[in-house]
C-alpha cells in the first residue's frame, strides 16, 4: 500500500459531548478529511474505553455497581470458548470464512456515536474519501482488565487469545459497517499502555508477544482492505508498532515529538514501504488554550526537521504526514475540545497550502 495523506487530518476517538448529533457535527465539519465516529464516555459506563469493546466476549462481566469490567475465569468455560471459536472461524478462517464479523458487532447500547454516525452517512447518500474507526488494542485491553482475582487477564493465555481475536473481529465489523460510505476506511488500534512498555510494572511482557498481538489486529484490518493505524499518546518503543506492520503510526507530537527520531532506521523502512506518520501535534490538555494554528505549524515543522536530520527526506516526511490531536478529547472541557478541532482543521489547511499539496491519495 502507498498512502500519501499530505497533512490529512483525523481525530482520536473520544469526545466530551453528551449529544451524539453534536459530536458528529464536529467530526464531519472540523475533521472533514477523515471524520471519525465519536466515543462518548459521558453517556455512561458502556462507552468506557475497554467496556465498549467487551460485548460478545465470553465470560466478560460488567459490574455496574462497581463500574468495572472483569473476566470470570472460574469453573468450566469450555462451552463458551467453543461457541466463540466457532463464530470466529466461520468469519475469519482464511480458506472457508465468510468474512462477516457481525457476531462481534458493537450495539447502540455500547456505541451510540458509532450508530449515529452510520445513520448520518447513510442519510447523506454520498461517499467520503476517508472514514476513521478505532478499537482498543489488545495490550491495553488485556493489561487493564482483570479476572475475578484482580490479576490482569493478559497473563491468562487462553483468555488473551480470545480477546485478541474478538478485537480483530470488531475491527473488521467496523470496517464493513462504514465501507459503504467511504472510499477508504482507516482503523486505529488504540494502545495507550504501550507508553509503559519496558517499565517495572510490565517487565514480564515480552516484546515479541506485543508485536504478535498487534500484528493479528493489523492483519484483520488489512483483510478488509483498510488502512491500519496505531495510536499511543505517550512515549514508547516506536519500532514495535512498525514491526507489527501498521500503515500509520500516531504519536503525541506536542509533548514527545522528538522521540520518533530516536528510531530512524525503523521509521525510514516504514516510510519506504509506504507507511505514514500521524503527528498528534494539537494538545488535548489545558495547553490548547495557549496555542494557535501558527504556533502549532512552527512546532510541527521543527519536529519534522528533527526527523529529517536523521537522513530522512523532508518532502517524503511531509507527503506521508497526517495531523491529529495528541489524544482523545473525552476528558476536556467541551469548549477546549471545540478549540482542539478548530486548530486541527486550520493546521491541516495551512500545511497543505504551505507544501502546495493536493488531496490525499491512496494507491494499493
Amino acid at each position: 500500500m502507498n498512502f500519501e495523506p499530505r497533512f490529512l487530518c483525523t481525530g482520536i476517538g473520544s469526545m466530551p459531548f453528551d449529544n451524539p448529533g453534536h459530536a458528529i457535527d464536529v467530526s464531519l465539519s472540523k475533521v472533514s478529511g477523515a471524520p471519525f465516529w465519536p466515543q462518548l464516555p459521558k453517556l455512561g459506563l458502556h462507552e468506557q474505553m475497554e467496556i465498549q469493546y467487551s460485548e460478545g466476549m465470553p465470560r466478560a462481566v460488567i459490574d455496574r455497581e462497581k463500574e468495572r469490567l472483569y473476566f470470570d475465569t472460574s469453573g468450566d468455560y469450555s462451552d463458551a470458548f467453543a461457541e466463540f471459536y466457532e463464530a470466529y472461524m466461520a468469519a475469519m478462517d482464511p480458506d472457508e470464512g465468510s468474512g462477516n464479523c457481525s457476531a462481534l458487532a458493537i450495539s447502540p447500547d455500547f456505541a451510540k456515536g458509532l450508530h449515529a454516525m452510520k445513520a448520518r452517512l447513510q442519510a447523506s447518500n454520498s461517499t467520503l474519501p476517508y472514514v476513521k474507526t478505532q478499537t482498543t488494542g489488545p495490550c491495553s485491553f488485556a493489561l487493564t482488565i482483570v479476572d475475578e482475582n484482580k490479576r490482569a487477564i493478559y497473563y491468562n493465555e487462553e483468555f488473551r487469545d480470545v480477546i485478541v481475536k474478538a478485537l480483530a473481529m470488531k475491527c473488521r465489523w467496523q470496517i464493513q459497517t462504514f465501507r459503504p460510505y467511504a472510499e477508504t476506511v482507516i482503523c486505529f488500534i488504540d494502545e495507550p499502555i504501550l507508553s509503559a512498555f519496558g517499565s517495572s510494572t510490565y517487565v514480564s511482557v515480552k516484546r515479541e508477544d506485543v508485536v504478535a498481538l498487534l500484528a493479528e489486529l493489523v492483519d484483520a484490518v488489512h483483510a478488509d482492505g483498510a488502512i491500519a493505524g496505531i495510536h499511543c499518546c505517550g512515549n514508547t518503543e516506536w519500532s514495535i508498532c512498525i514491526d507489527a506492520g501498521v500503515d500509520l503510526v500516531n504519536f503525541d507530537a506536542f509533548e514527545f515529538g522528538e522521540t520518533i527520531a530516536m528510531y530512524p532506521d525503523a521509521v525510514s523502512a516504514h516510510l519506504a514501504r509506504g507507511g505514514s506518520l500521524a503527528w498528534g501535534v494539537v494538545p488535548t490538555s489545558a495547553a490548547v488554550r495557549d496555542q494557535s494554528v501558527d504556533s502549532l505549524a512552527r512546532h510541527l515543522e521543527a519536529m519534522m526537521d528533527n526527523l529529517a536530520l536523521k537522513g530522512i527526506d523532508k518532502d517524503l516526511i511531509a507527503r506521508r504526514a497526517v495531523v491529529t490531536p495528541s489524544c482523545g478529547t473525552g476528558s476536556l472541557d467541551p469548549a477546549d475540545a471545540e478549540k482542539v478541532f478548530d486548530l486541527l482543521s486550520g493546521l491541516s489547511d495551512v500545511m497543505k497550502d504551505r507544501y502546495q499539496f493536493s488531496p490525499a491519495v491512496r494507491n494499493s
